[in-house]
């Protein structure tokens, strides 16, 4: 079992009385991690349920609630002490939040679930459920969690004041440049085989499609979607235009918007809002667009390396903090504004003038520090942040 740093969070609240809701794409993880909370739980008062199996969607389909929990009894649940109760994609049994909320105010239980998408459990959670749970996304690895993957040892230290280190970028480069052309889900980082590493990414954006879509909306064309989610990748890093959008696809501009909705709330996509003084307001409009994932964004596109490098500073960033970035209408832009505290440019091989740019727009920005972040070594230049220790 891989630790992941999520799992601290899910342990702590074990101790309420809300459910713990764990959300985020398929093959993240989230089996694996609730298993481990189960199994880490001091009772043997609890069971876990996986709605994949028809039969125990059928039970949590049950329109008398009370058999639910006979069904726990036959199981071992005592009803008179605390049961810990799991259950794995609920995103597949409709009814599920009206026999949670039922169970939940009736019975002494802590329930454990699992979603593959914060599209159903936002929508169908939010007022049903109110109050009665918290809801946890699970994201691919970072590199953090990567390199624990790969057995690489690292020091975690604050990443914003480190300068340019050769030794730790000549050990760990070749981790990073894996994590840049492969992304984070596990599976697909413990693969050995560079093929393999290909095929199960292009099978994840498979299974989106086909399984998560089809699921979880009622869109006509699943092909104009995955149709539009390569144009985004090939946008990835770059503003949306969701006008020309429309006209490439041939899909109606409110058609686009709602799809690009979808697309961020299923955990496929980010965007990244414009931060800026006096801005007029098409720049406040425009948001960059980012990929949760540099395998998912390389199975769709062939993209340059800037874009895939950019993409993959994102991933590392978004656990920080709140991202932005921050553009001048003569097109000057800074990349990330972390917290709106810290301003970051990613260039591949940075240089002296980079950082001096960097400097003034930072200014101009209101952020108050401003680094480079950089992805090769650069003969007798370190003033810059390495990406690859960015934990």
């Amino acid at each position: 079992m891989y630790p992941r740093k999520l799992y601290d969070s899910l342990k702590e609240h074990l101790s309420t009385r809300q459910i713990t809701v764990l959300t985020g794409m398929r093959q993240t993880g989230k089996t694996t991690l609730v298993k481990r909370l189960l199994a880490d739980i001091p009772s043997e008062n609890k069971a876990y349920f996986d709605l994949e199996r028809l039969d125990n969607r059928e039970l949590f389909s049950e329109k008398n609630y009370d058999a639910v929990m006979y069904a726990f009894k036959q199981r071992g649940i005592d009803p008179d002490k605390k049961a810990y109760i799991a259950i794995d994609e609920i995103q597949l049994a409709h009814n599920i939040p009206s026999v949670l909320k039922y169970l939940y105010d009736t019975y002494n239980i802590k329930f454990i679930v699992t979603g593959s998408s914060s599209f159903y459990l936002k929508n169908l959670f939010s007022e049903s459920l109110a109050g009665r749970k918290k809801v946890f996304e699970l994201f691919p690895l970072d590199f953090g969690e990567f390199l624990v993957f790969k057995g690489a040892h690292f020091i975690k230290a604050d990443f914003i004041n480190k300068k340019f280190h050769q030794a730790e970028y000549e050990r760990l480069k070749g981790f990073y440049e894996e994590f840049v052309e492969y992304g984070g889900f596990p599976e697909v980082v413990l693969s050995a085989r560079v093929a393999e590493k290909r095929d199960m990414a292009i099978d994840i954006v498979s299974s989106y499609v086909n399984i998560d879509i089809k699921t979880l909306a009622d869109f006509r064309s699943r092909e104009s979607i995955y149709k539009l989610m390569r144009m985004l990748a090939s946008r990835c890093c770059s503003r949306l235009e969701y006008t020309k959008l429309s006209r490439l696809t041939g899909i109606s501009r409110v058609t686009v918007q709602n799809y690009v909705d979808f697309l961020e709330n299923t955990y496929l996509i980010s965007r990244v809002p414009v931060i800026a003084r006096n801005p007029d307001r098409e720049i406040v409009k425009a948001k960059k667009v980012y990929f949760s994932d540099n395998g998912i964004l390389n199975a769709l596109e062939n993209v340059s390396g800037g874009v895939k490098f950019e993409n993959a500073v994102f991933t590392q960033l978004r656990h920080k903090g709140g991202l932005s970035y921050f553009s001048l209408k003569n097109g000057r832009e800074i990349d990330f504004v972390l917290d709106k505290k810290t301003a970051f440019e990613v260039k591949e091989s940075p240089v002296d003038t980079d950082k001096h740019s960097l400097v003034e727009l930072a200014k101009r920005s209101g952020a108050r520090d401003a680094r480079l972040i950089g992805r090769f070594s650069v003969p007798h230049f370190t003033d810059y942040v390495w990406a690859g220790e960015i934990y």
